[in-house]
């Protein structure tokens, strides 16, 4: 299965990462240059809507904690949403679900959410 990342502003700032397909060390640089590039043009704030992602491996894992390291050293902040089934599962086991994880209702998305 191939991988694709596309991408929409949100309309409360930042952008918005569709992911959609296989993220695996075949496809993890795709990923990171899409983010290396956003970052590069002054965004700060990426939420990374994973509804699509249908395998996530340690180095999708890698990519996302990268981009997290990448967006707070310029004040921002990288969060994911919409997890399902085996992609949920590996957030949650290592620990990304709680520090990664959006929720709209929460009042500052800069701070790491509570489960």
């Amino acid at each position: 299965m191939t991988f694709t990342v596309t991408h929409a502003g949100r309309d409360d700032g930042g952008v918005c990462l569709r992911l959609a397909g296989e993220l695996d060390l075949s496809s993890a640089g795709a990923l990171n240059t899409e983010i290396d590039r956003l970052a590069a043009d002054g965004e700060r704030h990426l939420l990374l809507d994973l509804t699509e992602l249908t395998f996530c491996d340690s180095t999708g894992i890698a990519a996302f904690v990268r981009g997290d390291n990448l967006a707070a050293a310029r004040g921002g902040w990288l969060r994911l949403c919409g997890a399902t089934g085996r992609v949920d599962r590996v957030l949650q086991i290592t620990g990304l679900a709680d520090v990664l994880l959006f929720q709209p209702d929460t009042a500052d998305p800069r701070s790491p959410s509570t489960r």
